[in-house]
């Protein structure tokens, strides 16, 4: 966390674009603190560059006196949506500038609050390594706000995670869900949010025969290299997840397995040509020695969204356990209204997958946009946001291991996030 965040708490952080706002910048410790009656000098500087007609970025340069609370409070204008750098000198001492950031947002993204999420795990009831109520707490103790268990062929796991916590307040949105695999389709596929499992329709003598009725319907349609029943199978598939409600995701297909990639790049191609899933995992869950896939997931993206192909994206960790060090690494920051608008908002391409490996740079990927936000906000914002739910997820660790106690201590705080969004965002959002 940078030293600026440590040692001023800055009210707000998120400003409406081309409106003018007081920013209060109190110290929060002795040793940082404003002194009595002196000046400080402030400027303005637009991370963006220089307004048009002017030669400097810098749009304020003037002297600010701390009140008599010890707070200083500057007024400025924050045109259009970009991050702005406030400098606070003081003329006297030469001390060093302190550099505090602010983000100026148009209406639209504004009225969006960022969440942080995983739309792909597992437990031990596939091939991770615990329980779906220790996954869950594990998931915010992490930072995450939704996340749901997406077991292998396995919806009941997740509905497990959700049970564990009925009855208790806590501020972790969880989700049912299951890893799709259709039978001799090597594609997977994640059913994020349905009402039912697709994974049992599989069983079903229906399934078989309406894929076989839609192979049938594609044969001699398909490009090249597609092989109708893998063409059909996803088409059933992913129908069947919206079907649920569910939010559809086309998972990993750069995934190294068995000495191929798990999709074959003619499918691939004509997947994202067609565009029968909700999102695309972007960001997957690849040990260092495997980045490589994920690499070629941006590049991929990359060039479809040239060839017109615009897919909303999401970042999933693929973790088969919540202490190796895939947990964590990559994740999804979704902008919706509301928690209830989750997951519309993620169709709505109102999102990004992040990679967070740790030691390295934030790399959020997605739409320009987003990304930009997004950078600022894992520097001046959510680290504050995950200090808070690093306390909560050890209270949903304890009550899913018995301790009576935890749930009461856990329903004190919650909320606690959503106040914090509710300071830092200039006037009232939601």
């Amino acid at each position: 966390m940078k030293s600026e965040i440590r040692h001023y708490d800055v009210t707000p952080r998120v400003l409406r674009a081309d409106e003018e706002a007081v920013l209060t910048v109190r110290p929060l410790f002795g040793h940082v603190r404003f002194a009595a009656g002196k000046a400080y000098r402030v400027e303005h500087y637009l991370m963006d560059g220089p307004l048009p007609g002017n030669s400097s970025p810098c749009i304020l340069d003037r002297q600010f006196k701390p009140g008599r609370d010890g707070m200083l409070r500057i007024r400025s204008r924050f045109p259009g949506e970009q991050e702005h750098c406030l400098r606070i000198t003081s003329p006297k001492d030469g001390g060093p500038p302190i550099e505090l950031r602010v983000y100026s947002l148009r209406p639209d993204l504004f009225a969006r609050r960022p969440c942080k999420g995983d739309t792909h795990m597992h437990s031990s009831h596939s091939d991770g390594g615990e329980s779906p109520a220790y996954v869950a707490a594990a998931c915010r103790r992490i930072g995450l706000d939704f996340m749901a268990v997406t077991d292998h062929h396995r919806y009941a796991p997740s509905l497990e995670a959700i049970e564990a916590f009925a009855g208790v307040r806590h501020d972790l949105t969880m989700y049912p869900g299951e890893e799709v695999h259709p039978p001799d389709v090597p594609v997977h596929m994640i059913n994020f949010g349905g009402r039912f499992s697709v994974n049992e329709q599989f069983r079903t003598a229906r399934y078989k025969r309406e894929v076989r009725t839609l192979a049938a319907a594609l044969a001699g349609r398909l490009p090249p290299g597609v092989v109708p029943g893998h063409a059909a199978g996803c088409l059933w598939t992913l129908a069947k997840i919206r079907e649920a409600g569910g939010l559809s995701v086309f998972c990993h297909p750069h995934w190294i397995h068995a000495c191929t990639y798990n999709v074959a790049e003619a499918l691939n191609d004509w997947l994202f040509q067609e565009r029968p899933f909700d999102a695309f995992e972007l960001i997957g869950g690849y040990w260092r020695s495997q980045l490589e896939s994920n690499q070629l997931q941006s590049a991929w993206y990359t060039e479809q969204i040239a060839r017109g192909r615009a897919v909303p994206v999401v970042g999933a960790s693929d973790a088969h356990g919540c202490h190796n060090d895939l947990f964590g690494w990559y994740y999804t920051i979704a902008f919706a209204p509301c928690r209830e608008k989750l997951l519309d908002s993620i169709r709505g391409g109102w999102s990004v997958a992040v990679e967070d490996l740790p030691g390295d740079t934030v790399r959020p990927r997605g739409a320009y946009r987003l990304v930009k936000y997004a950078l600022f906000l894992s520097r001046e914002i959510l680290p504050l946001h995950d200090e808070l739910c690093e306390e909560e997820g050890r209270l949903m660790m304890a009550h899913a291991g018995g301790d009576p106690q935890a749930g009461a201590n856990l329903a004190r705080l919650s909320g606690r996030c959503d106040q914090l969004y509710d300071r830092l965002w200039q006037g009232t959002n939601c």
